[in-house]
């Protein structure tokens, strides 16, 4: 059987797609899709950087951040 994934846009979606499912008994469970501050940070962060051309290539960041061996 295949596993559904849904994506409501908002509280209305979401609770429709929950009556929906509970009067047709099919199973279902709620997965936060949270992540902390600091990865939100990061991630923005990011973004702004690639955002603003602060990017540098993939050899380069080798290059920064892992040393030969």
């Amino acid at each position: 059987m295949e596993t559904l994934i849904v994506h409501p846009k908002d509280e209305n979606q979401l609770a429709a797609i929950k009556a929906f499912m509970q009067a047709l008994n099919i199973d279902f469970e709620n997965q936060a899709n949270t992540i902390t501050d600091n990865l939100k940070r990061s991630i923005d962060k990011g973004i702004n950087e690639a955002d603003n051309g602060e990017t540098i290539s993939f050899e380069a960041f080798k290059l920064k951040h892992f040393k030969a061996g």
